[in-house]
């Protein structure tokens, strides 16, 4: 048989012909014309090298070789039926589905893992897989289907990917909950004076743009400790009296071990977005994780918009 001869509109003909054993009935069912009906059985003949309906008195019967077809067949079109009907009507409470999710620890603590939380309620038979963000690689991945989404700044993703912007990230200064030098209000001189953590994504710097914007304001900040993951900070924050800046998204929900401050100058924050491929864009399931992720996203926003409200008006 030469498989590429082979469509699958031809193999739903011959399961509606070997059914029916009738091309009048067969075209009728498809919705098709007869000489349409007739001229795809001439091709399926071609195609299995079998005549595979054989005219009788009244209609045709199937030959032996498609008596053997007919099983395979209606099993492996009713499976794609099935991929195409869960694709278009994804039920998240019955799916079984697997998503690859590209991001920085950071953002794998901030939201990955409440999205997990949340889907073990909703969508039990959802799996996520984390990977670690390889930019230089994102396209050839999510091309291959290797990484389905990426979370990250939206800017920095490759042109011919889609992007989504869920918020906009601050940086805060964060110790210990009794740390005897941090106050609600500190200046710079007293900021400078902390011993502080810093981190490095590739490792062993002591200098961020921080301490640049802080030199431009003469002053320079005691780094004692240069750390290669957010996710390590919080941890030895809330056990010492070193300070950090981080990312607000990541110690929002620590306030009974951290206290959280805002920095005595500025400091730039950086924009958090969703990444993906054109190969998923239409995918249901795909697109309901995606939704679900800016569905947390903004329940956040707006919960904090009401605490925010509610601590003006004290």
């Amino acid at each position: 048989m030469d498989s590429k001869r082979l469509d699958l509109n031809l193999l739903i003909t011959l399961e509606a012909l070997l059914v029916e054993q009738n091309v009048t009935k067969a075209a009728a069912r498809l919705h098709l014309s007869q000489p349409a009906v007739s001229a795809q059985l001439n091709r399926l003949r071609h195609v299995f090298d079998d005549p595979l309906l054989i005219p009788v008195q009244r209609g045709m019967t199937p030959t032996a070789k498609a008596v053997e077809l007919l099983d395979p067949l209606r099993h492996a079109l009713d499976q794609v039926r099935s991929t195409v009907a869960t694709n278009r009507n994804f039920d998240p409470s019955r799916a079984r589905l697997t998503v690859t999710i590209a991001c920085t620890d950071y953002l794998q603590a901030a939201i990955v893992r409440p999205l997990v939380m949340k889907l073990r309620a909703s969508a039990p038979g959802v799996r996520v897989a984390m990977r670690n963000l390889d930019l230089p690689q994102l396209e050839a991945q999510m091309g291959r289907g290797d990484v389905d989404l990426a979370l990250m700044t939206p800017q920095a993703a490759p042109p011919s990917l889609r992007t989504r912007h869920l918020f906009d990230e601050r940086y805060v200064l964060i110790g210990r909950r009794d740390h005897p030098q941090l106050q609600d209000r500190i200046t710079v001189k007293e900021y400078a004076r902390l011993e502080h953590v810093i981190v490095s994504l590739i490792g062993g710097d002591f200098i961020t743009p921080v301490d640049t914007a802080m030199a431009a304001l003469g002053h320079s900040r005691n780094v004692v400790l240069s750390a290669a993951s957010f996710l390590f900070v919080p941890e030895i924050v809330a056990q010492s009296d070193f300070v950090a800046l981080v990312p607000e998204q990541l110690v929002h929900d620590r306030a009974d071990k951290l206290k959280l401050i805002d920095c005595p100058f500025p400091v730039e924050g950086f924009a958090v977005g969703m990444v993906w491929h054109e190969r998923g864009h239409g995918h249901s399931g795909q697109r309901w994780i995606r939704e679900a992720i800016v569905s947390m996203i903004n329940a956040w926003t707006s919960e904090r918009g009401s605490v925010a409200a509610k601590a003006d008006r004290r």
